[in-house]
């Protein structure tokens, strides 16, 4: 199977980067499945119906929320009627929406989506490694789904790497969402699990993790809250992680970044020849 997870899209230029290139994406690497977290696509914090529609109309197949899943009022009475559209799973019970799901793919397999939320320096919500484990009893990589992936929207690399070491060769992938910034660690770790601890984000660069630099610098000059964060409006980086996995266990074989556009070096993560 062939997986795309684009990390966290912020703003109208993140969501024309998703929309410009995910269909040629999409063509080129002959993807099964497509995961883009968006969780600041409406105007940096959370997410619409109709952005939703845009990205699926597009070639998303599933998309991942994380701490600013309510940002905008209108989701709540939403998400319950979009299975595809997930909020972290370990929220209280009683949240609307789902934390995982199942999806059919390209390659006629089906694949898990999972997320969860950290908690280090992060809400103090339900344990994010319980609450994965709850959803792995119920399913086997390789025998009832065909990949698992797993979005951990976290601060602490340190909790999304124990995450990554702790699902080793039960997952597919374990993708680190939430800083912004990409890693360099990708890596298939040595159970067969694709990892990186930040995905990066689908936004313009030339920014403060995606928000217009100049309020951002002003709020560490002077602490005085005089004017709301906004989303960078400059051309996009597309940051996405592509994954390889073998037909038979479900376990990457190859795991390589993906960038195109933007200020960021790009990075195509296949040869082509």
């Amino acid at each position: 199977m062939r997986i795309l997870f684009c990390g966290d899209v912020v703003g109208r230029s993140g969501r024309e980067a998703v929309l410009r290139h995910i269909p040629e994406v999409r063509e080129r690497l002959k993807l099964d499945l497509v995961v883009v977290n968006a969780e600041n696509a409406a105007g940096g914090f959370g997410i619409t119906e109709r952005l939703c529609q845009e990205f699926y109309d597009t070639g998303v197949d599933v998309l991942t929320l994380g701490n600013h899943a309510w940002a905008q009022r209108e989701i709540v009475g939403y998400i319950d009627q979009d299975p595809k559209l997930l909020r972290p799973l370990n929220y209280p019970e009683t949240t609307p929406g789902l934390g995982s799901g199942l999806y059919p793919t390209a390659s006629g397999e089906r694949a898990l989506v999972v997320q969860v939320m950290g908690r280090l320096f992060m809400e103090p919500l339900d344990d994010p490694f319980a609450a994965v484990e709850k959803v792995l009893a119920n399913h086997r990589l390789g025998s009832t789904v065909g990949a698992i992936i797993v979005d951990i929207h976290a601060e602490a690399t340190s909790e999304k790497m124990a995450m990554g070491h702790h699902l080793d060769g039960r997952v597919s992938l374990v993708a680190g969402t939430h800083t912004h910034v990409p890693t360099a660690d990708t890596q298939v770790l040595p159970g067969g699990t694709a990892y990186i601890s930040d995905v990066g984000m689908c936004g313009d660069y030339d920014s403060v993790i995606g928000m217009k630099k100049e309020t951002s610098i002003k709020r560490f000059l002077r602490p005085i809250r005089t004017e709301a964060f906004s989303p960078a409006d400059g051309e996009a980086t597309l940051c996405g992680l592509y994954v390889e996995t073998d037909p038979k266990t479900g376990l990457a074989t190859h795991a390589a970044p993906l960038r195109l556009g933007g200020r960021l070096k790009p990075a195509w993560p296949v040869e082509e020849g």
